[in-house]
């Protein structure tokens, strides 16, 4: 019991503390070790002061390994893509499909668009005693309230970007009616989260005096539906394995199509991919995730992002559509400096270049999770990949993580207990 009174969370000035001292409170908290601590002082590529001026009361750093997924061909461009993930196999099997997808398209690989970088900003307001009035003032004084929200920024205006329309919905919420006003602001090569926040609330005061009621949220939506990414293959089948497993392949994707259950895990495995991407290059990878779900959910039923077929030529077509807001400017993306190597390694200058291959990315790594799954079954590579993971869980370094792993794929036997079973005997030796 005392023990649970001298563990209070309450902490005031935490926040001001410096790292060595915030990592002193952690450290009794949890009954670190020195050796535990000294780990939390590793912070490897990230400066400690990039990380305290990202996020809140830093007290170490958390690395995933950056991979490298090869072959890529997308819009006739070759590509080496940088990847952030603690998942094995799925680098490799982005790999591989990206080298037997190389060939689609007449040679020029995945093909990929992106359409224009348009956010959406919202503005809801509740208490507004004629709604449909207030709509149509709104709509009425839109080059007005553009004005307003393009003040905020005359560099993004310059550079051909900045709000270019309004929306305006009526929604019934069980608080009474809400009259929700949409900025559609263009943002070039930025995400676009600040400088569209920062136009809803700009506009917000101006609104409230139209419409008589009273503002209650300003801020982006990231169902970014007018800012999609779409990929694309069509493929001879003798290029992925033959007639017979292009076929299998549609008939997954129709499956997905049908079962809410499948989709969910089809889709999970397309954002694989994108979210990698995204991670390597320092996006909000939580906006991408809930716009790309809230996406496949649009019809009312949750659908997969991607369809497979077989066309009237008996070539294996896939297409992909997905919500992606991603920047090549501003935030994260230029203060952690693995993501500029990342972007540097990519080679693309834009956001809509990025986006294309992001889709494209997340195109093979279903196509690699299909063809895996309708031939020798998505264990056997992961497995194998995943028995080093296991090896050093169970206690082994150095070079005896190569040698237990490959005696359990050998065997056949990828467990922890064969892996600790292993250990036990070479360390005997």
């Amino acid at each position: 019991m005392q023990a649970d009174i001298i563990r209070c969370s309450r902490l005031p000035g935490f926040h001001k503390m410096t790292i060595d001292e915030k990592i002193n409170i952690v450290k009794s908290w949890a009954n670190l070790s020195d050796d535990e601590v000294k780990l939390l002082k590793t912070f490897g590529n990230l400066d400690p002061k990039i990380a305290e001026a990202m996020v809140e009361n830093v007290i170490g750093a958390m690395s995933y390994p950056l991979g490298i997924a090869t072959n890529f061909r997308v819009n006739g461009k070759d590509y080496l893509v940088p990847m952030v993930l603690e998942e094995p196999s799925v680098i490799a099997a982005a790999s591989n499909a990206a080298k037997m997808l190389r060939e689609a398209n007449d040679g020029n690989g995945i093909r990929a668009e992106a359409s224009k970088q348009l956010m959406i900003g919202q503005i809801h307001l509740m208490k507004v005693p004629s709604p449909h009035s207030a709509a149509m003032e709104i709509i009425n004084r839109k080059e007005e309230l553009l004005d307003l929200a393009n003040s905020t920024s005359q560099t993004l205006v310059k550079l051909g970007g900045g709000a270019k329309d309004i929306e305006v919905r009526i929604i019934e919420t069980k608080r009474g009616v809400c009259l929700a006003v949409h900025l559609i602001i263009d943002v070039i090569d930025a995400m676009g989260a600040n400088i569209v926040n920062t136009m809803t609330e700009a506009v917000a005061p101006y609104l409230e005096r139209i419409a008589g009621g009273e503002a209650r949220l300003r801020i982006l939506s990231n169902y970014a539906i007018y800012r999609l990414a779409k990929a694309w293959v069509r493929v001879d089948p003798e290029h992925v394995g033959g007639r017979e497993v292009a076929e299998k392949i549609a008939d997954a994707s129709a499956i997905a199509e049908a079962d809410v259950f499948r989709a969910v895990t089809h889709n999970k495995g397309i954002m694989n991919g994108i979210i990698a991407v995204a991670l390597a290059t320092a996006q909000d990878h939580r906006a991408i995730e809930a716009g790309a779900h809230a996406y496949a959910a649009r019809s009312g039923i949750y659908k997969p992002l991607s369809t497979w077929d077989i066309d009237a030529h008996g070539y294996l077509t896939g297409v992909l559509e997905v919500p992606l807001q991603v920047g090549t400017v501003g935030g994260a993306i230029k203060t952690h400096p693995i993501a500029q190597i990342a972007l540097k390694i990519l080679g693309v200058k834009t956001a809509r270049e990025l986006a294309e291959i992001m889709a494209a990315v997340g195109l093979a790594q279903n196509f690699a999770a299909l063809k895996a799954l309708v031939t020798t079954g998505i264990q056997l590579g992961h497995m194998k990949l995943h028995a080093k993971n296991i090896a050093i869980a169970a206690g082994a370094r150095g070079e005896l993580i190569d040698i237990i792993a490959e005696e359990m794929i050998k065997e056949g036997r990828i467990s922890f207990s064969k892996a600790v079973e292993l250990l036990k005997k070479y360390l005997k030796q």
